[in-house]
């Protein structure tokens, strides 16, 4: 864990750049996220109000280092493609990615090329954003605020930026709304509204995992 940590400390809250030629390692954070998962059929009978739908999930064990990933993401890429599967959707259903991105040399480059491997050229037409540039790592904790930004993205149309991001790696070459929040909400184009995400969330020991989950008017 120490040797992935962030070693700028000159100002902490510019120290988290996921994808940033700059950035130099992961910086700890405090926080949670909790959601309330229930069927539908219920949800709808007690007239709870419904943000989202938990499409598909998948999980993977690369078992490759503690705390590096494989230079290919390859256990990324298992996971993103299995979730895939289980939500019957296409990679041209997702439209954006909240990523595990945690300002490591090492995760930042393999996420993307995991990425670009599960989405081909659809890869360039996502947005993906980093919600750790925000609050941090969490550690254990991280998948839960993450998965909640995932869901609110897809219930209002608007994705979170990744801040601290002004000099993009160039081997890290896709949209991370870099300082600048993304937002479809009001237009008109059917095209644009976050139909479905994905949220990323890797761990230690080669553990990775991946959600979808999808607007609930509409069945992709």
């Amino acid at each position: 864990l120490l040797g992935a940590a962030c070693t700028t400390t000159d100002r902490v809250e510019e120290a988290c750049r996921p994808f940033d030629r700059r950035r130099s390692g992961l910086v700890m954070g405090e926080g949670a996220g909790l959601v309330v998962l229930e069927e539908e059929s219920h949800a709808l009978k007690r007239g709870a109000k419904i943000y989202a739908e938990v499409a598909g999930y998948a999980s993977s064990l690369d078992a490759y280092q503690v705390t590096a990933p494989p230079a290919d993401g390859a256990g990324a890429v298992a996971s993103m493609v299995g979730a895939l599967v289980d939500s019957n959707l296409h990679p041209a259903d997702i439209d954006y990615i909240n990523a595990h991105g945690t300002s490591t040399k090492l995760n930042d480059k393999a996420e993307t090329l995991a990425i670009k491997e599960v989405f081909k050229q659809h890869a360039y037409q996502l947005v993906v954003s980093s919600s750790k540039s925000v609050f941090g790592h969490l550690l254990a904790a991280s998948g839960g605020p993450e998965f909640v930004f995932t869901v609110m993205s897809v219930y209002t149309d608007e994705i979170h930026p990744t801040v601290n991001l002004t000099q993009p790696d160039p081997k890290c070459d896709l949209n991370y709304a870099p300082g600048k929040k993304v937002s479809y909400k009001g237009l008109a184009s059917p095209g644009k509204p976050v139909r479905a995400a994905l949220s990323n969330s890797f761990g230690f020991g080669g553990q990775n995992s991946s959600i979808i989950v999808k607007k609930v008017d509409q069945r992709l």
